[in-house]
């Protein structure tokens, strides 16, 4: 991991880290830093998630974000985002999240890619995905944000660990070569009424191609997508704001459910 800190990237850091401590969202980086680079972004996520190793978590695998062309566009970028995903990030399938765990939560669909071999770029294929992958299970990412109101630019949500929060596996695996991933439909449900479908094609056209272009991009800092990783490959639909006491399931065919719930 290719990690230059210098006392800008720590003192960004130490802002974002504020929003635990305070318990609500802090002001934009890009307010603070309104020249901050997309590469200065990732030094500061990648710094904070340095600090949360050196404390003894662990790096469970990724996720891509700004996956969907009107999100790009929205936001004025030609590409995705990234970001860590932790082990105490993962909350089990059905499980309850106590509200005080997130700060400004909203929910995703997506499908995870649960990795066989170490993809490691730059040149990686959606094809070398595939090949790499060992199963395909259907997920929900709880994205947060330590940025008040979700008042985000790029630089904002990269630095922010690419607005990571908590994710859920469900509990159907399937190997790669039996499913359409492209052709995936997935229902989304707030408290029991449908929110949003969507379509594995939603995530720039193939989820694998996300991927691949994670592999890709990670080559700039060092980093490896590891065997046994976790890959969020990015929303297949809008996110939808959760608030305490709502339960969300997400309806996938071909690989059941995954299903979470806040307390109140």
């Amino acid at each position: 991991m290719n990690i230059e800190t210098t006392a800008k990237t720590e003192s960004h850091a130490k802002h974002l880290a504020s929003a635990w401590s305070n318990g609500q969202g802090v002001q934009p980086i890009t307010e603070l830093d309104p020249d901050i680079s997309i590469d200065e972004a990732y030094q500061v996520q990648l710094h904070t998630i340095n600090r949360y190793l050196q404390d003894g978590k662990r790096i469970t695998g990724k996720k891509i974000g700004l996956t969907s062309k009107a999100v790009q566009e929205m936001l004025g970028v030609g590409e995705p985002d990234y970001g860590h995903l932790l082990d105490d990030m993962e909350v089990e399938n059905k499980g309850t999240v106590p509200f005080n765990r997130v700060l400004q939560p909203k929910i995703e669909g997506e499908l995870a890619f649960i990795l066989k071999e170490d993809l490691v770029g730059p040149n990686v294929t959606s094809l070398d995905v595939l090949k790499a992958t060992d199963l395909i299970v259907p997920a929900i990412e709880i994205v947060d944000s330590r940025i008040k109101d979700w008042k985000i630019t790029l630089a904002d949500t990269v630095a922010d660990n690419a607005s990571s929060g908590l994710y859920v596996l469900g509990e159907t695996f399937k190997k790669p070569a039996d499913l359409d991933i492209k052709q995936i439909g997935m229902a989304l449900y707030k408290n029991g009424e449908l929110q949003n479908t969507g379509v594995g094609a939603a995530a720039l056209g193939d989820p694998a191609k996300c991927v691949a272009w994670l592999a890709n991009k990670l080559a700039n800092y060092g980093i490896t997508l590891k065997a046994g990783e976790v890959i969020l490959s990015g929303a297949l639909s809008a996110m939808v704001e959760a608030k305490p006491g709502d339960h969300f399931y997400v309806k996938f065919a071909e690989l059941g459910t995954v299903e979470v719930s806040f307390s109140e």
